[in-house]
């Protein structure tokens, strides 16, 4: 075989966790949640006591106030910056970066105290849907090569108290997800963010390989002529380029969910429940809101792209979900690295 582009590969990973993605290159309904009902029509199941996150005793953003309270002036000059911080001349606002590593290398444990880290694990684990988000945004508990969670790193941007804007950034290897109390006008997540895991993704010990299971099944759903328009040859990209929204008038790439039937409409639900299952039923309600604002689901394109070293039993090395201010651009091969960005362009 040729070997695969070497552009599709990570160098960041390669050299573990302390190689950041670039500020440069940065760029939720939930499976068990009444947001995945909201999309698939149906009521959702109760949660289990044992399913909700654990010490969870209040939303994630009265903790981060708490913990705010908490630091000390000099752990404040270390992991408090502004909410503008990076800016200057334009460029991206570091609290919008996407790691790959701790922001500017510092881990938990290097900056709060031990009774700081275990708050700083249930505001982590309140903003995920329940104990199998959680071990989805955490790989098992391992966070991939950041070994554990005292190795990921969290900054807070802006000020969490009164009606000021604020960030709380949790970044480590093949992850940055936020927490902003929505301060972050009409945009999902607080912001683009960043996800994946080590092992091949079409492989069950990849934690997100149900998601492209999913997405496998909805392809197998679709006949000729759909087929032809979904399956696209060559890369969108990673990093920043791959989550840029398109200019007015300017055709996404793929099937739209419009010239699907009944039947595979159903398939893209239980997609859209599997991508986000992992995060809390008010982000997933969010990405909904802004999708309907958008043009609704109707408007969401589905794309394959498939190279040279394609089989049948893995067909393409990235799907995408792309419409009016909706990027989820998830890499199959050689390892998963997922982008997204979600932003109401009303």
């Amino acid at each position: 075989m040729t070997p695969r582009d070497p552009a599709l590969y990570c160098p960041e990973c390669a050299f573990g966790p302390d190689a950041a993605l670039a500020r440069r290159d940065f760029i939720r309904l939930v499976g068990t949640s009444a947001a995945a009902a909201a999309v698939a029509g149906t009521a959702a199941p109760a949660v289990r006591a044992a399913d909700k996150p654990a010490k969870a005793a209040k939303p994630a953003e009265g903790m981060i106030r708490e913990l705010f309270e908490g630091l000390s002036t000099d752990q404040k000059k270390q992991v408090v910056l502004p909410w503008d911080h990076g800016a200057k001349g334009g460029a991206i606002p570091t609290r919008l970066g996407m790691y790959n590593a701790p922001i500017a290398k510092l881990p938990l444990k290097d900056a709060y105290k031990k009774p700081q880290q275990e708050l700083l694990e249930r505001i982590f684990r309140a903003i995920c849907s329940d104990d199998d988000g959680y071990k989805r945004m955490s790989r098992g508990g391992t966070f991939d090569d950041s070994k554990s969670f005292d190795s990921i790193g969290a900054l807070i941007f802006g000020e969490p108290t009164g009606d000021k804007p604020y960030s709380l950034v949790f970044a480590g290897h093949h992850l940055t997800v936020r927490c902003d109390g929505n301060s972050e006008p009409g945009a999902a997540f607080g912001g683009p963010m960043y996800y994946g895991h080590t092992p091949n993704g079409y492989s069950d010990r990849n934690v997100f390989y149900y998601q492209t299971k999913e997405v496998v099944t909805l392809f197998d759903a679709l006949e000729g002529k759909q087929r032809k328009a979904a399956v696209l040859k060559g890369t969108p990209g990673e990093q920043a380029k791959s989550v840029e929204f398109r200019k007015a008038g300017e055709p996404h790439p793929g099937l739209a969910v419009s010239e699907m039937t009944p039947d595979q409409r159903e398939l893209v639900e239980r997609v859209m429940r599997a991508v986000l299952s992992p995060y809390r039923k008010e982000d997933a309600d969010e990405v909904m809101d802004i999708v309907k604002a958008n043009g609704g689901m109707n408007a969401i394109h589905f794309a394959f792209y498939e190279d040279k070293e394609m089989t049948d039993r893995q067909p393409w090395h990235f799907w995408r979900l792309e419409g009016p201010g909706f990027v989820w651009n998830f890499r199959v091969l050689p390892h998963v690295h997922t982008y997204v960005h979600i932003r109401n362009k009303a």
